[in-house]
Order: C-alpha cells, then structure tokens, then sequence
C-alpha cells in the first residue's frame, strides 16, 4: 500500500512551501508566550546599557502620556498603560486592517542591583516613551588619586 501526501502532480518544493506557510502562521498566533521578547508583544521594548546607566524605550504610539503608568517595586520595573480604540477611525466605520493592539498593557524587566531607580527619570515624545535609570554612585568607577610618598 503506498500513501501518498497531496496531489500526484505536487512538487516536492510545493509542499515545503506549503509547510512554510503552516510554520509562519504557527509562530504569528502559537498559543504559547514567547516570553519578554516574543513576537507580537506590546510595546516593543529597546533596553540599552551604557557607562551611566540603563536607558529604555517603549514604542506606545496612540498611548497618551496620562494613560501611562511605571512602577518600581524593588529591582523590578513595569510599564503599564492602555490605547484605546477611540478615534482609531472614522465614526461607525469597521476595520479593514488592525495591526496596532488595543487595550491594557503591561511589561515588567528586572534591573540589575547597581541602577537607581530613585533617581529614574521618564520622557514621551513621539509616541516613544524614554526611561533613563542611572547607575548609583557606588557603582559608577571612579577615579584613585595617587598620592607621593
């Protein structure tokens, strides 16, 4: 008995195709989490380390500033917030095509020990929100004079 998978005149390069597709469409809906830096999370979080300190930047466009709440609790850091759908289109009109989410949000980071987060300062323009967290004072180098004896 042979078993034959689709049609007799498929290419071998067709059903890899077709296998692709299958694949893509797994990995865009998996119904699993991916974890903080999953497809598909919202916001895109950049998280950038420097001889100051940690700088991050959250992509919340259509988020306004006063829908934005952060949080310190310990050495764990959450931006919270939530878009909206209102005024995304015109009055009664249905979508054609949503790509942006909509709704609450919420992303937590664990920050190293050596961050000050006391003195963690916060930005929004353009729909990018800035989060610089320096490094505390005992962590920064800092120059030994050398003294002659």
């Amino acid at each position: 008995m042979t078993i034959r998978f689709g049609s007799p005149f498929t290419s071998p390069f067709d059903r890899l195709l077709s296998l692709q597709r299958e694949l893509d469409r797994a990995f865009e809906n998996p119904g699993w989490d991916f974890g903080l830096s999953g497809r598909g999370v919202f916001p895109a979080v950049n998280v950038f380390q420097d001889s100051e300190g940690y700088l991050l930047r959250a992509e919340v466009p259509g988020v306004p500033p006063d829908k934005l709440n952060l949080e310190t609790h310990g050495r764990t850091l959450t931006i919270a917030g939530e878009r909206d759908s209102n005024g995304a289109g015109a009055e009664g009109a249905g979508y054609h095509r949503r790509e942006r989410e909509v709704g609450k949000f919420s992303r937590s980071f664990t920050l190293p020990s050596s961050l000050d987060v006391e003195n963690a300062k916060a930005d929004y323009k353009h729909g990018v929100l800035t989060v610089r967290i320096p490094l505390k004072a005992a962590a920064k180098p800092r120059q030994i004079e050398v003294k002659a004896a």
